[in-house]
């Protein structure tokens, strides 16, 4: 099983409604964000301007390099989900993890000395109307969705599918952690930012 978000950037439009839906649902402190969103752009020359929004969070990597390096076994990948989480209970707070995620996603909460990251809603699993994270849910674009990328009838797959295999790209990835979440832009809307330090530029706007 392999849950993760697919993002449509040819529909985002940067509202922050995916942030705001995260920090109410987790109830995150003040300062904290597990997913921020980053303008790409405006690059070209006038009138040839193009731009776009890209939504950062926890990857959801096949090969994740947080597990690996942390000293204690806290971060680890849950089995009949396939999502990547931290026990509490284990981490020490020593962010050993973030040597080892080059995306940014993780941070310490200063008041429990824990290790914290967008964790799909995993506690919203059990919804009687299903497991649907709170930014998918309240993404007032429709940009965001959620599922099974195993199942090909899921809503990600069937989008990958209808979005064609080059309009579909996953983040940068210098350590062959292999990210699963997977971004839609369409060359009428974009041209995909390849390299990290434009991303990273990007971000730090």
């Amino acid at each position: 099983m392999k849950n993760c978000l697919v993002i449509d950037l040819d529909r985002c439009s940067g509202c922050d409604s995916c942030v705001a839906a995260c920090k109410l649902e987790n109830e995150i402190d003040l300062g904290v964000k597990f997913t921020r969103v980053s303008a790409v752009g405006p690059t070209g020359t006038f009138p040839d301007i193009e731009m776009y929004w890209l939504p950062m969070q926890c990857q959801q990597c096949e090969n994740p390099g947080c597990i690996e390096v942390c000293p204690t076994g806290a971060s680890y990948r849950d089995e009949a989900t396939g999502v990547v989480l931290v026990n509490a209970d284990d981490c020490i707070g020593c962010e050993t993890c973030l040597t080892g995620c080059p995306y940014n996603v993780r941070t310490l909460n200063p008041n429990t000395n824990v290790i914290e990251k967008c964790t799909l809603c995993f506690q919203r699993r059990g919804d009687e109307a299903g497991w649907e994270p709170a930014c998918v849910h309240n993404c007032c674009c429709g940009a965001r969705m959620f599922g099974d990328l195993d199942d090909p009838e899921s809503v990600v797959s069937k989008a990958i599918a209808a979005a064609g295999e080059e309009n579909v790209h996953h983040i940068y990835d210098p350590a062959s952690l292999a990210p699963t979440t997977a971004y839609i832009l369409h060359e009428k809307t974009a041209a995909w930012v390849e390299e990290p330090e434009e991303v990273e530029r990007y971000e730090k706007k």
